[in-house]
C-alpha cells in the first residue's frame, strides 16, 4: 500500500476507537462517501495495517480482573530454551502479552487472573512445563492507563 494519507490515519483512528461504527458513520467523519471510505478500508486491511476486528471485553465482569505482571530471569540465552518457553506460555490463556525484554529482565509476561489462588495455580503450571531460574511476580493495585490504541502520529510523519 501506497503512504498512509490524512483519510487513512483518520479511518484508522476511528476504528481504533469503535471498530463497531456504520461504514457511513465513519466515511462522513473523514469526508469521504461510503464506497472510496469502503475501498480504503479494505486496502487497509489487505496491507496488514488493520490485523483484525475485536471486542474489547470488561474483565472485572468476567472474574478476570487482577492483573499479574510475572518478570522472569534465566540463565539460558539459547534459541532452544526461547523456543520452549514460548511453547510453554503459548496455550496459557491468562498469559496475554509475552515479551522478550532488554536490561536486568529477560521476559515479561502479563496476565489477568480472578485472585491470587488462581495466579499460584498459573505460576504452578508454568513452572511444570519449563524451568526458569527466577520469577519476580507484581500485583497491579490500580489500573490508571490502559489502551489498545497505537499512536499514529509515527505513521504521518515523513520519513
Amino acid at each position: 500500500m501506497a503512504k498512509l494519507d490524512a483519510f487513512d490515519l483518520r479511518i484508522l483512528a476511528l476504528l481504533q476507537e469503535d471498530a463497531s461504527k456504520p461504514l457511513a458513520e465513519i466515511a462522513e467523519a473523514v469526508g469521504l462517501s461510503p464506497t472510496p471510505c469502503w475501498r480504503r478500508i479494505q486496502k487497509l486491511e489487505e496491507a496488514g495495517h488493520i490485523r483484525r476486528r475485536v471486542a474489547l471485553l470488561d474483565r472485572t465482569k468476567l472474574k478476570a480482573g487482577v492483573t499479574v505482571f510475572i518478570a522472569v530471569k534465566t540463565a539460558r540465552h539459547t534459541m532452544e530454551w526461547l523456543e520452549r518457553f514460548h511453547a510453554a506460555v503459548h496455550d496459557l490463556p491468562e498469559i496475554v502479552d509475552f515479551y522478550r525484554m532488554s536490561g536486568d529482565i529477560d521476559y515479561l509476561l502479563k496476565a489477568y487472573v480472578s485472585d491470587i489462588a488462581a495466579y499460584d495455580a498459573l505460576y504452578k503450571k508454568l513452572i511444570s512445563r519449563i524451568e526458569l531460574s527466577d520469577v519476580t511476580s507484581m500485583f497491579a493495585m490500580e489500573e490508571l492507563k490502559s489502551t489498545t490504541a497505537i499512536p499514529l502520529g509515527f505513521a504521518a510523519e515523513e520519513p
